[in-house]
């Protein structure tokens, strides 16, 4: 393999891996929204329940 060739082969597996790396963070990023949407719903329903219960 020439170098020229090799090189054009590196520069676009680069590429290849950082658009993978970006989705991979999206999805994280997502998730972790996901769940902490989730947990501040069971904190309002915790504090719901802990002021019906000392009334």
């Amino acid at each position: 393999m020439g170098p020229e060739i090799h090189y054009q082969f590196v520069v676009g597996r680069a590429a290849e891996l950082q658009r993978e790396a970006a989705d991979q963070r999206r999805v994280r990023e997502a998730a972790s929204a996901r769940k902490a949407s989730q947990r501040s719903g069971e904190r309002r329903q915790r504090g719901a329940f802990g002021k019906l219960r000392t009334s």
